[in-house]
C-alpha cells in the first residue's frame, strides 16, 4: 500500500492550511487571513531522507455545502449507496462553476484520502456546519476532526459534543503552538482511523523522531563549533615601523567585535535552516551585540552570564589547584597556605577577567615592523552568554511550527522559555571553556563541548512549554 494520504477540509478560513504546514513541516504553504487563500487542491508530501512518509492535501473550503447536500439527498436511495451518490455529484458538477470548491475538496477524498476536518474552537458551534459534516460522512472515508483554536478556546466543549456524532476521532490541535511531541501524538491517532495506516504511520513517527534527533545533534555541533571559534578568535594587523600603534588599536578591536557578531548571526541562520525555517524573519530585541558600549547588553549579562558568586567559585577552585601544587612542592611545609592564597588570588583574578573582553597586543617583528593582535577573548562570561543566547534561540526555533509566520522575536522576556542550567552542567561547560581559552586545545575540548551541548539540548527538548 502507498503512503497514507489525508485531505484537510472544512469551512473557509479555519486554519486548514496552517494544519497542512505544521504537519508537513513546510513553510511554503500559503497561509492568509482572507478567506479563499486556497482555491485549488495542492499536495504536500512529508519526507525524511527522500522517503515520503505521508501526504497532506490542502483544499479550498466548502462554499455551498447545504445546496450540495440537498442535491445528494434528492438522489439518495439507501445508506450503503451514499458514496456512490457523492461520486455522482462529482460527475455531474466537476466541469461546472457552481460547486467548484465542493468538487475540488471531495475529489481527493473519493480517491482514497482520509479526512481531517478542521474547525475553529474559538468560535461558537452552529448548524451551518452540519451540512459539511453530513457530506463527509456520506463519503464513507475514515475521518478525524481537529479543533484548531485560532483565538481563545472558549467553545471547545460544544464542538466536541457535536463533532463526536460525525467523527470517530476528535482532537484539539493548535496548529501554531503544537510542539513536536503533540504532532507525533496526532500521527499515532491517524493510525487508528484505518488498520492499514497503523504500521506506516508508526514507522513515520519513528522516522520523524530519529530525524529530529539528527537535527538536534547537527544544531549542537554547529553551536559548539561557533562557541569554539569565538573563544579562540584573534585577528592581526601588520604595521610599518613608524606607524602609530595606539590609533590602530580601536579599529582592530572593532573589527574583532564585528567578526564575533557575524559568527553568532551565521550560527543562528544555520540553526533555522536545520529545522527547515528558511523564510524566517528575526528580531533580536535587546540581545544584539553592542559595539559602542561593550560586547553584550547588560540584560544579556544578567540573564546568561555568571553571577559574582559563581565567578568566585570558579576562581577559587582554579586558584586553589595552582596553590595546591605549591604545597606539594614544599612537602606540606606551607601548612596549606598555598591553597588558601591561590584560592583568593584565583577568585580575584576571575572577577577581573569576567569583564575584560580582549587585549590588543603589540608584537615586535623583524626590520622594525610591529604586529597588532586582537583576541582571543579573556572574558569568562563571553562563552556563557553566547551559549545562553544560542540555547534560547534553538529552543524557540526547534519548537516553532511551520504554520507560524510571524517575526521571531528574541528578547530578555523569553529567557524563561529555557530551563535554568544545573550547576553540574555549568561547571562542565566552564571546564571546557577554560581549556579552549588556554589555546592548548587539540580538538578534544571541541568534541567534549559538542557532547555537553548535545546533552543539554536533549534535556531541553524533553521539557514541554
Amino acid at each position: 500500500m502507498s503512503e497514507p494520504k489525508f485531505a484537510v477540509v472544512g469551512h473557509p478560513n479555519k486554519g486548514k492550511s496552517s494544519i497542512v504546514s505544521t504537519l508537513a513541516h513546510d513553510d511554503s504553504v500559503a497561509i492568509g487571513r482572507i478567506p479563499g487563500t486556497t482555491t485549488r487542491c495542492r499536495t504536500y508530501p512529508m519526507k525524511v531522507d527522500g522517503e515520503v512518509l505521508y501526504t497532506l492535501v490542502d483544499t479550498p473550503g466548502f462554499q455551498r455545502a447545504r445546496a450540495a447536500l440537498a442535491w445528494m439527498k434528492q438522489h439518495e436511495t439507501t445508506a450503503d449507496k451514499h458514496p456512490a451518490v457523492v461520486q455522482a455529484f462529482l460527475a455531474a458538477h466537476r466541469d461546472g462553476e457552481h460547486f467548484f470548491d465542493e468538487c475540488e475538496l471531495l475529489t481527493p477524498v473519493m480517491e482514497g484520502a482520509g479526512i481531517l476536518y478542521v474547525v475553529d474552537g474559538s468560535l461558537p458551534y452552529g448548524p451551518e456546519y452540519e451540512a459539511e459534516m453530513e457530506i463527509l460522512r456520506w463519503t464513507g472515508q475514515p475521518r478525524m476532526a481537529l479543533i484548531n483554536p485560532i483565538g481563545p478556546a472558549d467553545h471547545i466543549d460544544a464542538w466536541q459534543a457535536a463533532l463526536g456524532q460525525y467523527f470517530s476521532v476528535v482532537r484539539v490541535f493548535n496548529a501554531l503552538k503544537a510542539d513536536f511531541h503533540k504532532r507525533t501524538e496526532l500521527l499515532r491517532a491517524f493510525g487508528q482511523l484505518q488498520g492499514a495506516w497503523r504500521a506506516p504511520l508508526q514507522r513515520a513517527v519513528e522516522s520523524l523522531e530519529q530525524d529530529r534527533i539528527q537535527r538536534r545533534l547537527h544544531a549542537a555541533r554547529l553551536v559548539a563549533d561557533t562557541l569554539s571559534g569565538m573563544l579562540t578568535l584573534k585577528i592581526e594587523k601588520k604595521l610599518a615601523p613608524n606607524a602609530p600603534t595606539e590609533t590602530e588599536k580601536p579599529p582592530l578591536e572593532a573589527a574583532w567585535r564585528k567578526r564575533l557578531q557575524e559568527m553568532e548571526r551565521r550560527c543562528r541562520k544555520a540553526v533555522e535552516e536545520i529545522y527547515d525555517h528558511r523564510r524566517l524573519e528575526r528580531i533580536e530585541a535587546g540581545l544584539e551585540l553592542l559595539e559602542e558600549h561593550g560586547l553584550f547588553s547588560a540584560e544579556s549579562l544578567r540573564l546568561f552570564g555568571l553571577s559574582r558568586l559563581q565567578l568566585l567559585g570558579l576562581g577559587t577552585l582554579s586558584g586553589a589547584a595552582v596553590g595546591g601544587l605549591l604545597d606539594a612542592a614544599v612537602g606540606g611545609a606551607s601548612l596549606l597556605l598555598g591553597t588558601l592564597i591561590g584560592g583568593g588570588v584565583g577568585a580575584a583574578s576571575t572577577l577581573l577577567a569576567a569583564d575584560q573582553l580582549i587585549d590588543v597586543r603589540i608584537l615586535n617583528m623583524p626590520l622594525g615592523h610591529k604586529l597588532l593582535v586582537a583576541g582571543p577573548t579573556r572574558s569568562i562570561n563571553v562563552p556563557h552568554i553566547v551559549f545562553g543566547r544560542a540555547r534560547l534561540h534553538h529552543s524557540l526555533v526547534s519548537r516553532r511550527t511551520h504554520a507560524e509566520r510571524g517575526t521571531l522575536t528574541i528578547d530578555e522576556h523569553l529567557a524563561n522559555r529555557v530551563r535554568p542550567l544545573r550547576e553540574e552542567e555549568r561547571r562542565r561547560l566552564e571546564k571546557i571553556f577554560a581549556q579552549l581559552r588556554s589555546a592548548q586545545d587539540n580538538g578534544e575540548a571541541r568534541e567534549r563541548l559538542f557532547e555537553v551541548v548535545a546533552d543539554i539540548f536533549a534535556e531541553d527538548d524533553l521539557v514541554e512549554e
